[in-house]
């Protein structure tokens, strides 16, 4: 912009940094006096003071009140026979008001009783209902010469209805006068304006750890940020789009900050979830503000996070009726993704950052080569990676460590963890350090951290009592007792290093922690989900053999359980009977050679109920098995469930000893091993074969 456009700008500014000259139509303080508004101010006025009922005009005389007193119809009937009536009132139903002649006695005893009361005359008139079997006596009325007539009591509805409709006009006009157009679109967009940030340089790659593959897909970025015509001179043109996939907490917010940071460049963010609000059209224009600032600070990051939120597929499927808004706001962000293509992108690139942990709902016009030319997938970090995570945050956070803190034994005792949730656990280790009063922090509070994070926070008074005391305690001994002997089988299973019957936060009366003993796995063998479905369900088993009765405590064991005997039935293939097939591709119709594989229309129903029977078949030998272990091992069963009772814990070499001297029937080792079913009732192998 030029100086004269600035000062074009300067002078037809009102009250910020500015002044206007006033004329003949202006007033003190700036701003034209316009004599619409006052007269719109005025309309409006007068019509709340219409419909509030507060009169209007010259005040008139005082007038003499009316009093009207109820009377029953036979007294109305009464006062007419004697000639006692002046005049009646019908509203042409049931209502009559009627007017006594001056020398009606019963006028006469109203009025002395009613100026005995107030100071005054009044007007005296009598209000009566008629029974719906009586008639009026109009016979009566028309021989005494009494004065009678129907009242007007017409609905005025729409009188009213139009009354509030031209108020409302009138205030919507008033305020259309007196807000400029632009105000409340600038107050709503102004959010955007505060998005923008100058150039990360706090966040770097340094800071960035575990997900070293993302990071060297995003070193190409920062070279074209920092030297675009080493790539230019070559004809290469910079990436428009990097869509970063990965799970929540994984770090893609966090790795868009560094690529900002490390190439010096500002950073522009903003939520997708804040583009649509309730105004139509705010978020096309966030979206053409957002690019507008970019292109004025190129070469910069832009960062968008969660953008599934607006840019979900145009499909009747994945979208709800009334999405106008959104679609307008991807087709403006599509729009603004082409526009990079500007004489100066070259040199001075706007490279769109955008994160989403739901890749399979976006617009397929957004996801072509053009738009985001690339996709980043950001895991959950490995061993070595949360080894790395954690030894950053703790020096970030300068935490002092005893000698027996073991970074790598903490990184393997966190697998699934994310980087958030290895950061809350340094975190919550320092809080409880300092919350024991102690300097340094200990191996015993990152323990403490991570079992807060995995299970929850111990309740300070047990709820158990008695029998439910004994149940649960019994129930986890179960547990231990087959994962122990699952993990003599297979040595890539893990081990139980701790049980507790403490109640957690989370709701768990009491759990058996078994962290991998491996490193982290990428495939699972049909023997090791054998195994897990034994441990699972071994709680139930314990309850059979050893308690009076079942209890509801096994719920989320049977819940787990049978999740996870479907999914290697139904979709890894590992059922004899099923064979390699996925029940839900050939269920779901797409394929014409599934029908005829099926058999027809009716084979779905069939494959669903096959599904059903080598699950049901599963878990029924699963917890078979599971208790043969038990009653294999009741004595130490019995040793361990009372031990753990007087405690409440049992961890470390105590617990190691006692799960060593545990005994493995025949049965567990046809099962886990082999994969026979011979361990079932004679009913259910026979539905088996």
């Amino acid at each position: 912009m030029n100086a004269k456009e600035n000062r074009q700008d300067d002078a037809g500014r009102d009250g910020e940094g500015g002044s206007r000259t006033q004329g003949p139509l202006s007033r003190p303080g700036g701003g034209r006096w316009d004599p619409m508004q006052y007269l719109l101010h005025g309309l409006a006025l007068y019509f709340f003071c219409r419909l509030a009922g507060v009169p209007m005009g010259t005040p008139q005389a005082k007038e003499t009140p009316t009093v009207t007193y109820k009377v029953p119809y036979s007294q109305f009937l009464k006062e007419v026979k004697s000639n006692q009536v002046a005049d009646v009132l019908l509203d042409g139903q049931y209502n009559i008001d009627f007017t006594p002649r001056a020398s009606s006695p019963t006028a006469l005893e109203v009025r002395q009783r009613y100026a005995e009361q107030h100071s005054g005359g009044a007007n005296i008139v009598f209000s009566t209902v008629r029974p719906d079997t009586c008639a009026v006596p109009y016979d009566a009325m028309t021989r005494n010469g009494v004065t009678f007539g129907a009242s007007e009591r017409r609905s005025n509805r729409l009188g009213g209805t139009l009354s509030w409709v031209m108020c409302l006009v009138i205030v919507a006009l008033a305020l259309r006068a007196v807000i400029p157009s632009g105000a409340i679109s600038g107050k709503i967009g102004a959010r955007t304006k505060h998005k923008s940030a100058a150039p990360q340089q706090s966040v770097r790659f340094a800071d960035v750890a575990g997900i070293d593959e993302a990071k060297e897909e995003l070193q190409e970025v920062v070279h074209f940020l920092r030297e675009p015509e080493t790539f230019t001179r070559l004809g290469a043109r910079p990436p428009k789009g990097v869509l970063l996939v990965g799970s929540p907490g994984t770090g893609k917010t966090l790795l868009a900050r560094a690529v900002a940071g490390e190439a010096g460049v500002p950073f522009f963010s903003m939520s997708a979830s804040e583009f649509v609000e309730l105004y139509v059209g705010m978020g096309a224009m966030r979206v053409r503000e957002l690019f507008a600032a970019a292109r004025a600070a190129a070469p910069c990051i832009v960062f968008i996070d969660e953008i599934d939120a607006v840019a979900k597929g145009r499909d009747s499927r994945l979208r709800s009726v009334g999405n106008d808004e959104r679609e307008q706001t991807l087709n403006q962000l599509l729009t603004e993704m082409d526009g990079f293509d500007s004489s100066n992108a070259l040199d001075k690139p706007v490279i769109c950052i955008a994160a989403t942990n739901r890749p399979d709902v976006l617009d397929s016009a957004l996801m072509r080569p053009g738009r985001f030319d690339r996709k980043v997938s950001v895991g959950h970090p490995d061993r070595q990676g949360r080894a790395e995570i954690l030894r950053v945050h703790i020096g970030q956070r300068k935490l002092p460590l005893h000698a027996d803190v073991d970074v790598d034994r903490l990184a393997a005792s966190t697998t699934g963890f994310t980087g958030a949730d290895l950061a809350n656990v340094v975190n919550e280790a320092a809080i409880m350090a300092g919350r024991g009063g102690g300097d340094i922090v200990t191996a015993a509070d990152f323990d403490a951290a991570i079992m807060r994070s995995v299970a929850g926070v111990e309740k300070k008074r047990s709820i158990l009592r008695g029998l439910e005391k004994s149940v649960v305690a019994r129930h986890e001994v179960g547990h231990a007792l087959v994962g122990a002997a699952v993990a003599m089988l297979l040595p890539q299973m893990p081990r139980v290093e701790r049980l507790s019957i403490v109640p957690r936060s989370s709701g768990a009366l009491g759990f058996t922690y078994m962290p991998p003993a491996a490193e982290d796995r990428a495939l699972s063998f049909d023997n090791e989900i054998r195994g897990q479905l034994a441990t699972l369900l071994a709680g139930r088993a314990a309850e059979a053999v050893t308690c009076p009765g079942l209890s509801t405590g096994a719920g989320d064991d049977i819940q787990r359980a049978t999740g996870l005997a479907y999914r290697a039935v139904a979709e890894a293939g590992l059922s004899t009977r099923i064979g390699p097939l996925n029940v839900g591709v050939l269920s779901s119709g797409l394929d014409g050679e599934a029908a005829a594989l099926l058999g027809g229309g009716g084979g779905a129903a069939r494959m669903a109920a096959l599904v059903e029977e080598e699950v049901k078949l599963l878990i029924d030998t699963a917890l078979r098995v599971a208790q043969d272990v038990v009653e294999f091992n009741r004595d130490l069963h019995a040793e361990i469930s009372d031990k753990l009772q007087a405690s409440e814990r049992l961890e470390g070499a105590d617990l190691e000893a006692m799960l060593a001297r545990v005994m493995l029937p025949q049965s567990l080792k046809d099962f886990v091993v082999r994969g026979e079913t011979a361990a079932l009732p004679a009913a259910a192998r026979a539905r088996a074969s």
